[in-house]
């Protein structure tokens, strides 16, 4: 029984640390076809002799992986120092067991060797003082032989499994070696990456004029995007207002009570029960949202960004680079409450409604949906354009709480 309690022991945490194990290891190879995105893109626009923001932003956003990396490689190295610490204490107690096992199967051969005749097991069974004694002794030898087997069976199992723990044990420590040479390369690779982050803003100096011009450019950009998604979101808990304001009116002439009163701001977004339930069905996925590319990864964050002594931008989204032609696909089902393409702006911007929520998708070539359609989970919605002057593929995406935006990175799915 202590055997079999100790197998299943060992079972339920192999499966708890092959499930961490493997999520660290599928985590760790998601960064690595991130740098390797993000390699490709410098790649394409480093041939330019001028430096560009999103050159920079390319080159951060490496670094920012590089980083999460070796964070996950400490976590497979730190998982993997658990299992050999608890490997170790297994082989320690298995081989006490053994021992133990062992030394109690020896006193039972001995004890079998000096009572192995058959006339000793008649003399022991004839002495006994009546005949529910003799019948007792009689079970007593048999039950003896049966246990000396089980025992022997115990032994071996017990043997077997100590061999594959202390095999266990060995490729861990294996495993544990590659890691930390995989981590000593990371960061080796880190520290180069962060000397040419320095030079790079080093240089920015000498380049200043030309990057505000094209930081001005996009500073105009978000904030005729952040305006038009304000007024447009405005709107919207207007005529929800006046709507609620109007059927109040209504319900109290035909009843004589009073209504009650018209709930402010947002929340009156939520006022209807589908509207309650969408904006409750988008909240409770916080977290588990899909991106709106398939493949993709995050060149620029939310907040503001600082880029050198004189260059600063605010994102009230995510720029998400992604392949030339990507399909863009909403991350919820809702409806589709604004299509629409900014002033001196050659790309769309999609504006869907979940409840009190809103996300926008802007930098589209095209759009195949129109305002007051409803759309699904993961329905496409347009196609990503593609900056002509460098090459750069980039979706930027907001996701909003009424008139306030949020990050949306904490939504999205990792």
């Amino acid at each position: 029984m202590r055997w079999l309690i100790l197998v299943l022991f060992l079972s339920f945490t192999a499966t708890a640390f092959g499930q961490s194990s493997a999520e660290l290891k599928r985590r760790k190879e998601a960064l690595s076809r991130e740098i390797e995105e993000l390699n490709r893109t410098l790649n394409k626009t480093s041939s330019s002799k001028s430096l560009s923001l999103k050159q920079i932003r390319a080159l951060n956003a490496k670094i920012r992986l590089r980083e999460q990396k070796i964070r996950t490689i400490n976590s497979e190295i730190r998982l993997l120092d658990d299992k050999i610490n608890e490997n170790t204490r297994t082989v320690n107690k298995l081989q006490s067991d053994l021992n133990q096992l062992k030394k109690e199967y020896a006193e039972m051969v001995r004890f079998a060797f000096r009572n192995q005749g058959a006339y000793s097991k008649l003399m022991f069974i004839f002495a006994a003082d009546n005949f529910n004694q003799a019948f007792k002794r009689l079970k007593y030898l048999q039950q003896f032989t049966e246990y000396r087997k089980k025992q022997a069976g115990y032994i071996e199992n017990t043997q077997n499994d100590l061999n594959s723990q202390i095999v266990q044990l060995d490729k861990n420590k294996k495993e544990k070696t590659y890691l930390l040479t995989d981590e000593q390369k990371e960061k080796q690779t880190l520290g180069k990456e962060k000397n040419k982050q320095t030079q790079v803003l080093s240089g920015l100096t000498k380049q200043e004029k030309q990057l505000k011009q094209e930081l001005s450019k996009k500073q105009r950009e978000s904030l005729q995007l952040n305006r038009a998604l304000q007024a447009a979101i405005a709107r919207e808990i207007e005529a929800e207002r006046k709507k609620a304001e109007d059927e109040a009116t209504k319900t109290e002439a035909r009843t004589g009570v009073a209504a009650k009163p018209v709930a402010k701001g947002s929340s009156i977004l939520s006022a209807t029960p589908e509207a309650a339930k969408l904006s409750a069905d988008f909240l409770g996925n916080r977290g588990r949202l899909p991106w709106p590319v398939a493949n993709g990864n995050i060149s620029e964050g939310f907040g503001r960004h600082s880029y050198g002594a004189n260059v600063t931008i605010q994102n009230n989204g995510v720029d998400i680079q992604t392949a030339p032609g990507s399909a863009v696909r909403a991350v919820f089902g809702g409806e589709v409450r604004k299509v629409f393409m900014p002033p001196g702006s050659s790309t769309y911007v999609v504006m869907i409604r979940h409840g009190e929520y809103f996300t926008a998708y802007s930098n589209l070539k095209s759009v195949s949906v129109s305002a007051g359609q409803k759309v699904s989970l993961k329905q496409t919605i347009g196609t990503v354009a593609t900056d002509p002057t460098d090459g750069s593929t980039e979706v930027h995406f907001e996701l909003w709480k009424g008139g306030t935006p949020q990050n949306p990175t904490g939504w999205l799915a990792n």
